[in-house]
């Protein structure tokens, strides 16, 4: 996916539900609207990343595997402050 991201996380190597966890860290950390990158081996994570975006103010703009990496580009939701 040609996007350019604002942050990116590399969770690679971390078990469930670290990915998930991280990122939600690092969401935290974005401005609404801005948009996250995050990478990880953990296979359990295709579906954990979906569940959250379909259950939170957050979008899941994409998500692709490439060589055994998932990569999910997230972008925060939330109303911007004023």
């Amino acid at each position: 996916m040609a996007v350019q991201p604002d942050d990116v996380l590399d969770a690679c190597g971390l078990p469930c539900p670290l990915p998930l966890l991280k990122a939600k860290q690092a969401l935290a950390r974005l401005a609404v609207g801005q948009l996250l990158e995050v990478m990880a081996t953990d296979a359990g994570s295709w579906q954990d990343f979906q569940t959250f975006a379909d259950q939170s103010i957050h979008e899941l703009v994409g998500r692709e595997e490439r060589d055994e990496v998932f990569h999910y580009w997230i972008r925060k939701g939330g109303e911007p402050v004023t």
